[in-house]
């Protein structure tokens, strides 16, 4: 072997270690496709980004229903999605006092109509599997996703609201780019085998790396507040990210499906996007209000 081929060879990139488990030039073009969207939502917002965030919360609550429904499950959808409407919209004029009304009148009113959901005159059967499943949904789609529909309208001094949106989409995007390589080059360790076999602690440890990263670097230029507190957000993004794919996968797996839909090719179902932006989007927004409310002199 010649001393250059030598050389040559020992430049080569590492072979990934994983299948990345899609279809990549798909899933590029639809990635590209909703990232217009969200951008387009973002510069018009605040009205913008909640119409992007309530249509999202929408089709996520009939993609869900859907599956549920296939799988011998009885949800009232218009009072699904009406319900889930009225809790995204209804934190616009009142903020967390709104989410939290319209959650649990939603609530109440499902509870009571599922007792009559076969008719009057007959028996509620599985009532309390499908009060339980139908709350859960409730909480996991619209409650958390009114978190992210708040983050318009959040503004300080100099800072318009879109900074705020921009830098959980960055730090979301991060997240997932971050996971994606470390675990397709590097996972080798299972972090819940029997519930997602192929996230691994390495795609973890990718996503916390330039999550936080981004987390500091958003913070500190776009928010022009300290970049410690972006790597909190970063790594606290990370987790809840991480904990919501988790919980889909688990859904999934319990009703026997390996996507929620085939609506996004490349990606599966809108909830297959959805699932770790949602519990992200709560401990953002929490941790963005202290940014917003709490400028250095």
């Amino acid at each position: 072997m010649t001393e250059p081929e030598h050389h040559h060879r020992s430049m080569r990139m590492p072979k990934p270690k994983n299948n990345a488990g899609r279809n990549l030039k798909a899933a590029i073009g639809v990635g590209v496709g909703l990232g217009v969207l969200v951008l387009l939502g973002i510069l018009l917002s605040p009205w913008g980004w909640y119409i992007v965030v309530s249509g999202a919360m929408a089709g996520a609550t009939w993609e869900v229903g859907s599956r549920l429904k296939e799988s011998g499950y009885h949800l009232p959808m218009p009072i699904m999605i009406i319900g889930g409407q009225a809790i995204v919209w209804l934190s616009w004029p009142f903020g967390t006092m709104g989410i939290l009304a319209s959650y649990v009148a939603t609530v109440l009113v499902l509870m009571y109509f599922r007792i009559f959901y076969n008719g009057a005159d007959k028996e509620a059967r599985n009532y309390l599997r499908d009060t339980s499943v139908g709350i859960f949904v409730l909480t996991w789609i619209p409650l958390f996703g009114s978190f992210a529909a708040m983050l318009s309208l959040m503004e300080n001094h100099s800072v318009p609201g879109t900074y705020f949106i921009l830098t959980f989409m960055l730090c979301v995007i991060s997240s997932d780019v971050g996971g994606y390589i470390a675990g397709v080059f590097f996972g080798s360790h299972p972090m819940a085998p029997l519930v997602s076999p192929k996230k691994s602690w390495e795609g973890f440890a990718g996503s916390v790396v330039l999550g936080s990263v981004t987390g500091a670097l958003s913070v500190h230029f776009l928010l022009e507040h300290h970049w410690w507190l972006g790597v909190i957000l970063g790594c606290a993004l990370v987790v809840c990210a991480t904990l919501g794919d988790l919980v889909e996968s688990q859904f999934k797996r319990d009703l026997g499906i390996k996507d929620m839909s085939h609506l996004l090719p490349g990606h599966g179902g809108l909830m297959d996007r959805l699932d770790g932006m949602l519990p992200a989007a709560m401990v953002t927004w929490l941790i963005l209000s202290v940014v917003s409310s709490s400028y250095p002199v």
